[in-house]
């Protein structure tokens, strides 16, 4: 099992457009396999600052799905918010 944890900055009045994207990119990596959950937060002291923690079954899978033209196709719907590339960092349990 690995978790993925996804950095995003958001320019501002973008946030709900963003949020409804957000959504939509989830709705997808859920149906794909490897995927076991997914959680949003948002940064309590940058609102424009969102994390996203993904749990995958193992490395190949969030691979599969990261390079996915599902993943690219939903990701191009937001990229245009973003004030800068979002930040991916790959983890695994000791």
């Amino acid at each position: 099992m690995i978790r993925v944890l996804i950095q995003r900055v958001i320019a501002d009045g973008l946030e709900q457009p963003y949020e409804e994207a957000a959504r939509r990119v989830i709705q997808k990596a859920v149906q794909s396999p490897g995927f076991i959950s997914g959680e949003s937060f948002r940064d309590l002291e940058r609102p424009n600052h969102r994390v996203v923690m993904v749990t995958w079954q193992n490395r190949h899978s969030w691979e599969r799905w990261e390079n996915s033209p599902e993943r690219k196709d939903t990701l191009s719907a937001f990229r245009a918010m973003l004030m800068e590339d979002e930040k991916i960092t790959l983890l695994e349990p000791l």
